[in-house]
């Protein structure tokens, strides 16, 4: 698959709030680093990162533009109230190994 059709898939998972989905599009030793946080190392942390946040709050990412360059792909998302960001996917053998945002 290209790095833009698992990109889109983990929108898909994400504004489903579904960390198993979301979960099982990371490799197992994958990085999560979102700048405000710690690293999450691992695809069981990820997921139980991503339970823990979607119990929280209803999150939606609403694609505003991504673009794939190699084993990279961008994402440039909006939530409806506002705020803004964009992430950076490493996607290797499908799974994704390292996500910044």
């Amino acid at each position: 698959m290209k790095p833009k059709e698992i990109l889109y898939q983990w929108v898909d998972a994400f504004n489903s709030a579904d960390a198993e989905a979301i979960a099982d599009l990371y490799d197992d030793k994958a990085i999560n680093h979102q700048v405000a946080n710690e690293p999450v190392i691992g695809k069981a942390a990820i997921r139980k990162m991503f339970e823990q946040e979607f119990s929280q709050a209803k999150m939606v990412c609403i694609v505003e533009d991504s673009c794939e360059e190699w084993q990279w792909a961008i994402l440039e998302w909006r939530v409806p109230l506002g705020w803004r960001g964009c992430g950076f996917f490493q996607i290797i053998n499908d799974r994704i190994v390292f996500q910044r945002g």
